[in-house]
């Protein structure tokens, strides 16, 4: 659970200037600089852009998913998380689109890297003692989404095989 805003305007960060923002609402806040950021990852990974796909069929999943990550963040300590609908949807996009698993895996990772980044850009903005619960509950929700994308791309995987049979 992130503590309240601060409402003094006075940061606890490095500089001590500004205000302190949850993790949440830098997130929120940043939300097209993270997919800036994990865009200019995955252009750099021949294995993901050897599938061509525009901007949109590239990043049109990230705001949701990124939403989720969002309302994980501010849900209380120790209520379940819903199942990621976005994560299922784009699972089975993925997987329409010819993703291997290991490419799917690919961008879950750089999502991660990408938010951790970004918050780390951030982080005269944060307060310490938020930081660590929430890269934890980043890394659970987006491993989550990923389980359901994986799930998909089982169940397209069985589909074929029964379909072949």
């Amino acid at each position: 659970m992130q503590k309240p805003k601060n409402t003094t305007g006075v940061g606890s960060g490095k500089s001590g200037l500004g205000p302190v923002e949850t993790v949440a609402d830098i997130i929120e806040n940043r939300l097209d600089v993270v997919i800036q950021e994990w865009l200019a990852r995955v252009e750099k990974e021949p294995e993901l852009t050897a599938i061509p796909l525009n901007y949109e069929e590239r990043t049109g999943h990230l705001p949701q998913l990124l939403h989720d990550v969002i309302s994980r963040l501010r849900m209380d300590e120790g209520t379940k998380a819903p199942i990621s609908e976005a994560a299922a949807h784009h699972g089975d996009l993925r997987s329409k689109q010819g993703y291997t698993v290991a490419m799917a895996v690919e961008e879950s990772r750089l999502l991660q890297v990408s938010i951790f980044t970004m918050l780390h850009k951030s982080e005269m903005h944060l307060d310490f003692s938020a930081i660590l619960p929430a890269v934890v509950t980043i890394a659970d929700e987006v491993d989550a989404q990923l389980k359901q994308q994986m799930l998909r791309f089982m169940a397209a995987a069985a589909a074929k095989a029964a379909k072949a049979a």
